[in-house]
């Protein structure tokens, strides 16, 4: 984010209203973080200086706490349950509907999303690279999927370096943070009496050049780089490559797979939290009277029972074969897809899993030696 540093402005700690202030006035809903339910989510926020401080998150595999910052940082915090998935690939929507006419005849009608234009403060490095992936996914020539990409179009993204990784976090060896580097419209370092602030995109240079910041000092930039650095080093979670097709798909029939079976409840709490899951489910609404239905999609995990049916029998009965399946798609197959790994080392599947299954641990164990016959 800091490659052009004679472009990077500076934004002063007590000024962050101004820059959510200018947004609202460009007509964006402006999401920020808020407290719901024990964790960090993006909620709107009522007032420019809606956005909270002090907030911290202690996360461990199977857990995640609430903490206070000692240094009341505004995003001191690495990351709640969900970023942006949410705000692009709805969890439940309806795509088109059909009713009965005045002669009885069906009538089938295309549902338009109703799509507000979106500003969203305090993205992460790994959800951006995450949305990347969405993207490649929802926006493919030939196959664009219209909610997606309304919903995509209607975005500004003001990214954030995470300056405070939880344990959980692995996104260094990922490739994909602590520092943004691209996708983002603006992006902020938070140090200790302001923000370097740069922009990303043309939209993101008029919020810019409408605040008017000084320019950042050659001292601030270096204290944001040093910042990302020592982000990275001290993530103490890695995978052991970021290539890791081969290596798994010649381990199908590795005991490791018996043995997380044996722990996991096929919750499917890593999908819901992963931000690059894309799985669906298409469902028919039926009203009461009969005299219309709604198709609608929603989320699904490869870890339910249903997701694996196929012509009248499950490819995947089981734990062993669903865990599997999500861990080879995601760091194997997925590289056949988009060329490059599904995984962006957000650690959500580690916080998130009920029996703290954790991901980097179970690759370890199974690229450790090859299969014994």
């Amino acid at each position: 984010m800091l490659s052009q540093p004679d472009q990077a402005g500076f934004l002063p700690l007590d000024h962050m209203h101004v820059l959510v202030a200018r947004l609202m006035q460009l007509g964006y809903q402006c999401l920020g973080p808020a407290v719901e339910n024990g964790a960090i989510v993006m909620r709107e926020l009522d007032a420019p200086d809606g956005l909270p401080r002090g907030l911290q998150a202690e996360q461990a595999p199977g857990r995640y706490r609430l903490t206070q910052d000692p240094h009341n940082r505004y995003f001191a915090w690495a990351n709640g349950p969900q970023a942006i998935k949410p705000q692009t690939f709805a969890a439940k929507e309806t795509l088109w509907r059909v009713e009965r006419d005045a002669a009885g005849a069906q009538q089938f009608a295309a549902v338009k999303p109703v799509v507000p234009a979106q500003a969203i403060i305090g993205v992460r490095a790994c959800d951006l690279a995450a949305l990347a992936l969405q993207d490649a996914h929802f926006l493919r020539e030939g196959r664009r999927d219209r909610h997606y990409a309304e919903r995509r179009e209607q975005l500004f993204l003001v990214a954030v370096q995470c300056a405070e990784p939880a344990p959980t976090c692995f996104c260094a060896s990922t490739g994909d943070g602590p520092t943004p580097t691209a996708g983002y419209d603006l992006a902020l370092a938070e140090l200790a009496d302001g923000f370097v602030a740069v922009s990303g995109s043309k939209k993101g240079e008029a919020v810019l050049d409408a605040l008017k910041l000084a320019p950042a000092t050659s001292q601030q930039i270096e204290a944001a780089r040093r910042q990302g650095v020592s982000a990275a080093a001290s993530q103490t979670r890695s995978l052991p490559g970021r290539t890791l097709r081969d290596v798994l798909m010649k381990r199908l029939e590795h005991p490791r797979w018996d043995e997380v079976a044996a722990r996991c409840l096929a919750c499917g709490n890593c999908t819901a939290v992963c931000p690059t899951c894309f799985c669906h489910a298409e469902l028919d609404e039926p009203a009461l009277d009969g005299a219309s239905s709604e198709h609608a999609r929603m989320w699904d995990s490869c870890f339910g029972e249903s997701h694996g049916h196929l012509h009248g029998f499950n490819v995947r009965p089981d734990i062993r074969s669903r865990y599997r399946q999500w861990l080879t798609h995601k760091l194997a197959t997925w590289h056949d897809q988009f060329g490059r790994s599904g995984c962006v080392g957000c650690g959500r599947c580690i916080a998130w899993c009920p029996v703290g299954i954790d991901l980097t641990e179970e690759v370890a164990a199974l690229t450790a030696s090859e299969v014994k016959p």
